[in-house]
């Protein structure tokens, strides 16, 4: 599977958007050699498995320009590097607190150009900013990853949904999600039409403050 899938459900990139888009594989594979970050089956569907996935969050929500973005436990920076593509006008902190995993990052956003992207590595908790959402790909079970990023959402929101968490995950999330009766789960075969996305779903959980 090629860029030309991901052109196909976001036809309106830009030139550049659509070039940093095809880089991303040769940056990846020439990295994964040094650094394996995505597993070798992984790496030669990484526009299926890593790109468009990630860029489902912007199937549901249009970020802001201004607006400030944290990813959790990136990884090789996915989702937070196809959306910081997304949205060059956006601010994007990717953080994980495996450093070799940073150093690739670091490598792919200096390779991309992208202007818009900080990495940090350390555990979110030690984070002392606030974002207007906060993404991830099921890197823990939920009441463990709100655990984790407790404090870390802004109180005012300049979107139309609520701040809060957008969470790329599998399978059945009944037992985790019982106690967020406000989660909304949303499923990726409403919009990519490949059997990959199947049991992929993105749960929005809006955090509640108290006054």
């Amino acid at each position: 599977m090629t860029s030309e899938t991901v052109f196909k459900y976001f036809p309106n990139l830009s030139e550049v958007q659509q070039k940093q888009i095809i880089l991303l594989e040769e940056l990846y594979k020439d990295w994964n050699q040094k650094i394996n970050v995505v597993s070798r089956k992984d790496i030669d569907e990484l526009y299926l498995r890593h790109v468009l996935h990630s860029l489902g969050i912007a199937k549901v929500q249009e970020f802001k320009n201004g607006s400030d973005i944290m990813d959790v436990g990136t990884g090789g920076g996915f989702p937070g590097i196809p959306l910081a593509i997304l949205f060059p006008e956006v601010n994007f902190t990717l953080v994980d607190s495996i450093g070799k995993k940073i150093k690739v990052v670091d490598e792919v956003v200096e390779g991309l150009g992208l202007k818009n992207v900080k990495t940090k590595n350390m555990r979110v908790e030690e984070i002392p900013n606030k974002f207007d959402f906060i993404v991830s790909r099921a890197v823990a079970a939920m009441p463990t990853f709100v655990h984790w990023v407790k404090g870390k959402i802004k109180k005012e929101s300049q979107h139309e949904r609520r701040n809060g968490i957008l969470y790329l995950k599998g399978g059945d999330l009944e037992e985790e999600l019982k106690t967020y009766r406000n989660a909304e789960i949303m499923n990726l075969t409403d919009y990519f039409d490949h059997d990959f996305f199947e049991t992929k779903k993105i749960v929005y959980l809006p955090l509640k403050f108290k006054g």
